[in-house]
Formats: structure tokens, C-alpha cells, sequence
């Protein structure tokens, strides 16, 4: 399993997500997910991919890249249901 989140860093919501990182890293270290930039290369590509249309958005994929789970927008998820995603096997 995957999560990642697509975020502006330059944007008003970027505090929120880093918070969010933040807080579930004191969680679940072990786990991780990875921030990615929403203007960039990888992050065009995703959002591209995914059809996503406002940030931040929190994408949980398959191993091969299904997409499982996706939030969109200002409202990000609870801590506790992005780990879900990360601890399914």
C-alpha cells in the first residue's frame, strides 16, 4: 500500500498538511507517506492520472497503483483512516 498527498506547499492549506504529516508521523512512524509537490513533475502526473481537481488530495493506491481511497480538497481525512490504508495488506 501507498498514500500519498498532493499539495501546494506555497498555498493556504500547506501548513494544514504539513501538520497532518507531522502528527501522523508521531502516530505511526514506521509507516510513511510521501508529500508531493501538486506543481511539479510527478505531481502533474498524478493529479493527470488520477483526475484530481482541487488540493490537497490524499491518494491511497495498491502496490501496482489502483487507486483505493482519495480525498479531495481543504477537508482533509482523519489521521486514523489514511493508516488504515497503509497498515491493509
Amino acid at each position: 500500500m501507498k498514500v500519498v498527498i498532493l499539495y501546494r506547499p506555497k498555498s493556504e492549506y500547506s501548513r494544514a498538511v504539513e501538520t497532518f504529516a507531522h502528527d501522523y508521523q508521531s502516530r505511526h512512524g514506521s509507516k510513511q507517506f510521501e508529500l508531493i509537490n501538486a506543481d511539479e513533475r510527478e505531481g502533474l502526473s498524478l493529479a493527470s492520472l488520477y483526475g484530481i481537481m482541487s488540493f490537497p488530495a490524499v491518494i491511497a493506491m495498491s502496490g501496482d497503483g489502483r487507486l483505493l481511497h482519495m480525498w479531495e480538497g481543504a477537508q482533509l481525512p482523519l489521521i486514523d483512516e489514511v493508516a488504515s490504508y497503509m497498515y491493509t495488506v
